[in-house]
């Protein structure tokens, strides 16, 4: 990346070079614009997009480098975090909209999805029921031991809510001979949406066709601790609604309880259990609320 600054700097003649994570931002006499290394397929996923009618990205100055690529730089304004978010998932739902189609999928498909959740589940499962089999011998237990064996209920509520419900989904999912997809961002955050006088979305270089849900879930796994999510999700489901096995399978996924990791020093090891265990509590929350709402609405 630094030849293609280099390369760059005699053409834009920039006068500030600004770093900022994973780009450069150049100041010139002829703009502002945003350098990134070259991943994806940016150009083609913007010309789809365009097709669709959809064009809440940065413009691409230039696509004719192997290495990097140019955008404009667009200014984010200052929006509080909560409003920043119902924009982003606006934003979302419109783009899943635009880009919706029914796809063909055999039963193997639907069964590969199920055998690897299931394995996911279990895998965890089994994590949890060696850890408190070691855990339930100690006399005196560190204090990041004794919280979470003290929590650790909550832990195998969550897996055995997962293990009915997926088992539930795979009833459902069965009779179904197409599966709803579209265009998904794939790269959900807060720092992934600009709020300037309208809303752009960056970073698609993990742009792929796939089940709306994931944009959902991934955007859930990164944001969880910074938003409250109830009326993220609502706002998402009005605008975009999902049938009840997608519904079932975004409540799954995000219920499936966080692997723990209990090496390293006690303070660290205490901060970590604190994290999951208040991400497994705010998502049994979550869903509980989700449900109940719907349960009104049908």
């Amino acid at each position: 990346m630094n030849n293609a600054i280099e390369a760059l700097k005699r053409e834009f003649k920039p006068y500030r070079l600004t770093k900022k994570k994973k780009v450069t931002i150049m100041d010139s006499t002829s703009g502002t614009f945003v350098i990134k290394e070259k991943t994806g397929h940016i150009k083609e996923t913007y010309e789809y997009l365009l097709s669709r009618n959809f064009d809440y990205f940065p413009e691409l100055k230039t696509n004719n480098r192997e290495d990097v690529n140019v955008f404009e730089y667009i200014q984010d304004f200052t929006t509080p975090r909560e409003q920043k978010a119902i924009d982003l998932i606006d934003l979302v739902s419109l783009l899943h909209n635009k880009t919706t189609y029914f796809k063909e999928v055999t039963q193997d498909k639907y069964q590969e999805i199920y055998e690897n959740l299931k394995d996911n589940i279990l895998y965890t499962k089994n994590y949890y029921n060696f850890l408190y089999d070691k855990l339930i011998e100690e006399v005196y237990p560190s204090p990041s031991h004794y919280l979470l064996m003290r929590n650790i209920y909550k832990i195998f509520g969550a897996l055995d809510y997962c293990f009915k419900e997926i088992d539930d989904w795979y009833t459902k999912i069965g009779e179904e001979q197409k599966i709803r997809v579209a265009l998904i961002h794939n790269n959900l955050e807060l720092d992934h949406f600009i709020k300037n006088y309208k809303g752009y979305l960056i970073s698609w270089e993990k742009a792929k066709i796939d089940s709306p849900v994931l944009d959902l879930i991934g955007l859930y796994e990164r944001e969880w601790m910074n938003l409250n999510f109830e009326p993220i999700i609502e706002r998402y489901f009005r605008n975009y609604p999902l049938n009840e096995y997608e519904r079932k399978l975004f409540f799954i996924v995000i219920s499936i309880p966080p692997i723990i990791n209990l090496e390293g020093k006690e303070f660290s090891i205490t901060k970590e259990i604190s994290k999951k265990l208040d991400y497994v509590f705010k998502t049994e929350v979550l869903v509980k609320k989700l449900t109940n709402s719907e349960d009104k609405q049908f």
